[in-house]
């Protein structure tokens, strides 16, 4: 695959079919990389109010089994977005250092 300069390959925060990865390949300005951005932007906020949540549970005495294993389920869905956003964004840092240029930042 040839690519333009400034070009990058850069993982969704979101899978395609059988769960496999997505990427797009771009400067970082286009609409697939801004709907990116805003998706990551929420699973971020989503996943700092469970984390809330889950702070707020295990003050909680009244607790049931059955909602602190719904709440791990959930912060375990929160971890694995939070970890492609952070693989994503690392990936992208990592080729501007080697191209020499800034990383693109997200317009979030």
């Amino acid at each position: 695959m040839t690519q333009t300069p400034g070009a990058a390959a850069r993982l969704l925060p979101w899978s395609g079919p059988e769960g496999k990865p997505c990427y797009v390949v771009g400067d970082g300005t286009g609409r697939v990389s801004r709907v990116a951005d805003n998706v990551e932007s929420v699973q971020l906020d989503m996943a700092l109010e469970l984390l809330d949540h889950a702070d707020d549970m295990l003050d909680d005495g009244q607790v049931t089994s059955a909602q602190l294993r719904y709440v791990l389920a959930r912060m375990a869905e929160a971890l694995r977005d939070v970890h492609r956003i952070a693989r994503s964004r690392g990936d992208r840092l990592a080729a501007s250092a080697d191209d020499g240029g800034s990383p693109v930042q997200p317009q979030v």
